[in-house]
């Protein structure tokens, strides 16, 4: 039997020649996780699907405490897209949308369209948040636009999925002393976008990620480091619940029991979870809001 490539990993290198780090991943069951949850239309499928590796992908170069959510709203028929990677390595993610959804689906075509970049710990306040400009019709390039301006060091991504994988690869220059790249090589970054290039789409997901390395970049002085996994997961809690209903105020929580006979049922849109708070339940933690000194609604 062929030996296929390792699903639902994340590989960091460095290209030490070349002054170059990176980040490469290969997503398998739990992007199929988060594709399966709705009927997605081909295009919004794709989107999603690079999404999810993009938010993985981008966490392979920062210490992260919490997680790492690529956020898209628009006012035309893309409502909603969400992907986030926690600092344990798991993966959620959503798109809501209205029909019909334009084909291709080109985000500096959206409007009132607006992408963000969030990192940090919800529960614990901390969290930063950048806006990406949508200036480019595909996600990749967007990104692209966003590190270089936020770093001020040039970025080279790749993104891909189809109906049973999603994978990134992303390449950026190794900021030294000053800002200056580590390795005093001119042509070193031009190099390796030139190798990087010759990639395609089917290559990009067809790859075991070591043969991939060694054939673009076996030049260039390749180290791997040690692989970390990934998998879907979701962040969702009765305690998170309970905060929501607890910042909607009595009056929806009331409204909301009588509507479902003294119960109320909440559902995780990411993994389907379902809540239950009966009358017992609601007046408790409505007491608990009203309460001196009760904590602040949660996000």
């Amino acid at each position: 039997m062929e030996n296929l490539p390792a699903e639902d990993v994340l590989h960091r290198f460095l290209l030490e020649r070349a002054g170059v780090r990176g980040t490469l991943l290969r997503l398998g069951p739990a992007w199929r996780e988060v594709a399966g949850r709705a009927d997605y239309p081909p295009a919004l499928h794709a989107l999603l699907g690079e999404a999810l590796a993009a938010s993985a992908l981008l966490t392979g170069g920062i210490k992260l405490d919490g997680a790492l959510s690529i956020e898209l709203k628009s006012a035309g028929a893309l409502r909603l897209l969400f992907a986030e990677c926690s600092d344990q390595g798991r993966l959620r993610g959503l798109a809501r949308w209205n029909e019909p959804l334009p084909a291709p689906l080109a985000l500096d075509a959206l409007a009132g369209a607006i992408m963000a970049i969030t990192i940090g710990n919800v529960d614990r306040g901390q969290r930063y948040q950048g806006l990406v400009d949508l200036r480019h019709a595909d996600l990749a390039a967007s990104l692209e636009d966003y590190f270089t301006k936020s770093e001020q060091l040039p970025a080279r991504i790749l993104l891909a999925a189809d109906g049973e994988q999603a994978v990134g690869l992303m390449l950026q220059k190794m900021p030294g002393e000053g800002g200056h790249a580590v390795v005093q090589d001119d042509d070193a970054w031009n190099r390796v976008v030139h190798l990087t290039a010759t990639l395609g789409t089917q290559e990009l997901l067809a790859s075991a990620p070591e043969q991939l390395l060694y054939r673009l970049y076996h030049e260039e002085s390749v180290r791997l480091f040690e692989p970390r996994p990934l998998a879907f997961g979701c962040s969702c809690s009765r305690e998170r619940v309970t905060a929501m209903l607890r910042s909607l105020g009595r009056d929806e929580v009331e409204a909301a029991l009588a509507a479902r006979g003294d119960e109320i049922e909440v559902v995780c849109e990411f993994c389907a979870q379902r809540y239950h708070f009966d009358r017992i339940d609601a007046e408790h933690l409505l007491s608990e809001a009203a309460a001196p000194g009760a904590p602040g609604t949660a996000q």
